[in-house]
């Protein structure tokens, strides 16, 4: 797109201020600012986005308990692990993030959480999923979510780690895709004056960036049925469990939701549940006090499970949806930006607006959801701050109880 065409797109939308700095940059930052520019779909940066109609019903959902899995454990892993062997299973992890809130530089997942030995997440959640391989007797393709901010970073950590002793051939890269972000007026900021202020597009992203990057038709070619996606900072979960596989491909569902049983009637994690008759995610802060402490006929908590963001998706739904515009969430962020004086700015409080896709948002655009719970001791070991609750203090502390070295 020409300067003069892009001025006029700008103009319109009230946008003009990205070109305040234009004529003060060479041939390649005026390149890129206008590529930059071309690629914004302002459509999707509404600060107020239109009212949904009505109100939601929103219902519990039951989960597949870990007694109900122990009975049928067998036959769930055997199934599992011949969708494995086929070659029907791959993995996605979501790494974009960084070290900051843990006190550290670089990728979140090259963290170290060892005390007598180095031990990184990335290891940890590596060494988890070869339990897997080791039993099936092959290499199951794992496709890394990197940002912008860590994406080199990430891969020569694992070059220089040797990936850990899994098989590179396995193993691909691809960069999440990202979003302008804006003030409260909704005006784009600049984070440079060649540079839109763009930060990652949220973590339900992550197929249409899969898609970008040619792997989803890679793994579709390949024969890949399922795609299990999972987030950086678990340092205890598994992934391509073959029981999880199995209990979900038998059950007919188009997803697999690994969940856990809360801990406390407020616990703060989304909620499995109905909504307007649809498998969805309640997030905490959208129960009632009646709803969080509602019995079901055992006794039990009526929304009683917490998602841990471990999902097993089937490749032809994810398809299906592909094409479909997901809801995006307004999220308030401090966003580095140029000032008047064309200073960049690192503010101290929210400034301005985000805009992020969920991976929850799919779980109701998909045919059916398999809620299937896991011993939250074992696999929910969330690493969010250093110290306190879901930190590096009490991961160590599960990891050491499951055996773990640190």
């Amino acid at each position: 797109m020409t300067y003069e065409a892009t001025k006029e797109k700008l103009e319109k939308l009230g946008q003009d201020q990205l070109l305040k700095y234009y004529d003060e940059l060479n041939e390649e930052e005026k390149a890129n600012l206008l590529a930059e520019i071309e690629k914004i779909d302002f459509d999707l940066i509404k600060i107020h986005p239109e009212p949904e109609e009505g109100e939601d019903v929103v219902e519990p959902l039951g989960a597949l308990t870990v007694e109900e899995i122990e009975k049928d454990r067998d036959e769930y892993e055997r199934i599992g692990l011949e969708a494995i062997r086929a070659g029907k299973v791959a993995l996605v992890l979501l790494a974009g993030g960084q070290g900051t809130r843990l006190g550290a530089d670089g990728p979140k997942g090259a963290y170290n959480v060892g005390i007598t030995r180095d031990l990184y997440i990335f290891e940890c959640l590596i060494n988890n999923l070869m339990d897997v391989t080791r039993k099936a007797g092959c290499s199951i393709p794992l496709a890394i979510m990197t940002s912008d901010k860590n994406d080199a970073a990430t891969r020569a950590f694992f070059e220089e780690h040797g990936f850990f002793g899994y098989d590179r051939d396995y193993v691909d890269f691809f960069i999440q895709e990202m979003m302008p972000s804006t003030d409260f007026d909704g005006k784009v900021y600049l984070e440079g004056k060649s540079h839109i202020s763009l930060s990652p597009n949220g973590n339900g992203g992550w197929f249409k960036s899969l898609l970008a990057a040619g792997i989803a038709q890679k793994y579709k070619a390949a024969g890949v049925e399922w795609i299990n996606v999972f987030a950086v900072d678990n340092v205890c979960q598994r992934m391509a469990d073959p029981v999880f596989v199995g209990a979900t491909i038998k059950s007919g569902k188009a997803i697999g939701a690994k969940v856990i049983a809360k801990a406390a009637p407020d616990e703060h994690v989304g909620v499995m549940c109905l909504r307007n008759g649809h498998p969805s995610i309640v997030e905490y802060y959208e129960l009632t006090k009646e709803m969080e402490t509602l019995k079901d006929e055992t006794g039990r908590l009526a929304y009683n499970w917490g998602v841990i963001l471990n999902y097993l998706l089937n490749l032809e739904g994810l398809e299906k949806i592909g094409g479909k515009s997901m809801p995006h969430h307004i999220v308030e962020k401090k966003i580095p930006h140029l000032d008047e004086a064309g200073n960049l700015v690192k503010p101290e409080t929210p400034n301005g607006y985000k805009f992020e896709t969920l991976i929850l948002d799919m779980i109701s655009m998909m045919d059916g959801c398999l809620p299937f719970e896991v011993v939250r001791e074992k696999e929910f070991a969330p690493i969010k701050n250093l110290h306190g609750i879901d930190s590096v203090d009490s991961a160590r502390e599960l990891l050491k109880a499951n055996g773990v070295e640190l």
